[in-house]
This record gives structure tokens, C-alpha cells and sequence, in this order.
């Protein structure tokens, strides 16, 4: 055997390594699914408190209303962790195997977040879907928290200024990327 012919059996080889990330992809997807129907799970928990509220409606006292809250702001947080899952199965997908489907879809009609051409363009789709998932994590929290001084809601204020820069920076960013 010539040098050549050894090094393409070997190039060839090295390339179909890469179906070995079909393990990651089909594991986020199937986590993903699963993610989604814990989170319609929770909504279904949710309106069974809801209902239940209702029948118990003048036994309330205003109790009650801040458990459907966090029931139904986890259903989102795990929307949105479902989300990171499947952009990261999707981009996976597209970076090492195929692309998904491309005869089928016009540019117009694929989303803006599934055009991943690189490790940064799926780092930075994934990191705007965490920043959500951390903004939501953030409110869940805060409803809980026991406002005992004013101290506590200097620190929330602080909290919600600390978010909404972090909001502005990856707006700005995305301008400055898209110009």
C-alpha cells in the first residue's frame, strides 16, 4: 500500500467518527421530549390547583395563589430547558452529520436561531436560552424570598438591574452580529 491510499482509508475513517455524536444528539433530544412533558405536566398540576381554588374560593385568603405561581413558572423553566436541549440536538446535528431537510426549506422559512454554522453561532443560540431560563429561575425566587427589610429589596432591585444589563448586552451584541 501507498502512503496515499493509507492516509485517505485513514481520513475516511476519522471522518465517519463523527456519527459517534448521534449518541448526544438522540440523548438531548430524548431529554428534551422529556422536558417538555414534564413542563405540560406542571400546567396540568397547575390547573388542578386552579380548579381546586375555585371550588375552595372563599376559603383562600389570599392563600394559595403563589403556589399556582411557582407551579406554573417552573412548567416554564422547563419549556425553556427543553428548548436548550433541542437547539443543542438540532445544531449538533447540523454541525457533524447534515444538514436538517435543507431541499425542503427556503431561508425565509427557517428559523433564525437553527442557522448554526459554527460552535459559536450554537454557543450563542444556547446562551440567550439559558440567560432566559436563569431571568426565569431569577422571579421564581423572588417570590419566594421573604421581604424582611429594606435591605432585601435593594438586593432584588440590584437583581433586576443586573438582569435587564445582562438583556441589553446580548441586544446590543445581536445588533452588532446581524450588521
Amino acid at each position: 500500500m501507498n502512503k496515499i491510499k493509507i492516509e485517505n482509508i485513514f481520513e475516511s475513517l476519522l471522518f465517519n467518527t463523527r456519527f459517534t455524536v448521534l449518541t448526544s444528539v438522540l440523548g438531548s433530544l430524548v431529554a428534551s421530549i422529556i422536558m417538555y412533558i414534564k413542563g405540560t405536566l406542571l400546567v396540568f398540576n397547575g390547573l388542578y390547583m386552579f380548579i381546586g381554588q375555585l371550588n375552595n374560593f372563599n376559603d383562600l385568603n389570599g392563600h394559595g395563589g403563589e403556589t399556582l405561581v411557582t407551579v406554573l413558572i417552573s412548567s416554564v423553566d422547563n419549556y425553556l430547558f427543553a428548548t436548550v436541549l433541542l437547539i443543542f440536538s438540532m445544531g449538533l446535528y447540523e454541525l457533524f452529520i447534515s444538514k436538517i431537510d435543507p431541499a425542503s426549506r427556503t431561508p425565509e422559512s427557517r428559523p433564525n436561531w437553527l442557522n448554526i454554522k459554527s460552535l459559536d453561532d450554537l454557543k450563542a443560540a444556547l446562551g440567550k436560552v439559558i440567560l432566559m431560563i436563569l431571568i426565569v429561575s431569577f422571579f421564581e425566587k423572588s417570590l419566594d424570598i421573604q421581604y424582611q427589610n429594606s435591605l432585601d429589596l435593594l438586593y432584588l432591585g440590584v437583581g433586576i438591574i443586573l438582569i435587564s444589563g445582562a438583556l441589553f448586552l446580548t441586544h446590543v451584541q445581536m445588533n452588532n452580529t446581524h450588521k
